[in-house]
């Protein structure tokens, strides 16, 4: 029976390289000299570390160029809110999402559902699994999830025929 995985992955390796590149700018640019400006990756958490929130919404700017030229789609990172460290520093954390949350499954799932499409979709931890008789049903479902949840980053993998 034929099926397919929707699933919501970044590529780890080339966020890696895009906050990499951005530290590296970060050095050299002269805006920079001489302040506490740096970014970090610790698994799967970016943070980002200023003088000021003016000088992370730059950071954050750069960040966001860089995975644009890594064809990483910056719907994957989540903000969260900026707090002062000692002194005059700020920082901010940026969650990289990996996995599809459970609210958001259920949601894909009440979607495909409603459809009426003669496909069934099942939540398997971090993916949703939609599996029909028909390719032309599958691919009509991913149409319907693309268009349905535009905030999302999603993918279809192992598709199976």
């Amino acid at each position: 029976m034929p099926s397919f995985d929707t699933v919501c992955e970044a590529d780890l390796v080339e966020v890696k390289n895009a906050v990499d590149n951005t530290a590296k700018e970060i050095g050299t640019r002269f805006d920079f000299k001489g302040t506490s400006a740096a970014i970090e990756l610790k698994e799967k958490d970016i943070t980002l570390i200023g003088d000021s929130d003016f000088q992370l919404q730059q950071i954050d700017d750069i960040l966001r160029n860089k995975l644009a030229k890594r064809n990483v789609d910056v719907r994957f990172l989540d903000k969260e809110d900026v707090q002062k460290m000692g002194g005059d520093k700020v920082k901010q954390v940026v969650k990289v999402r990996n996995g599809i949350a459970s609210e958001d499954a259920k949601k894909i799932q009440r979607i495909i559902k409603d459809s009426k499409l003669k496909v069934q979709a099942a939540i398997q931890g971090e993916s949703v699994r939609v599996t029909g008789a028909k390719r032309d049903d599958l691919q009509a479902a991913m149409a319907l999830i693309r268009k349905d949840i535009p905030d999302l980053p999603l993918s279809f993998d192992n598709f199976r025929d």
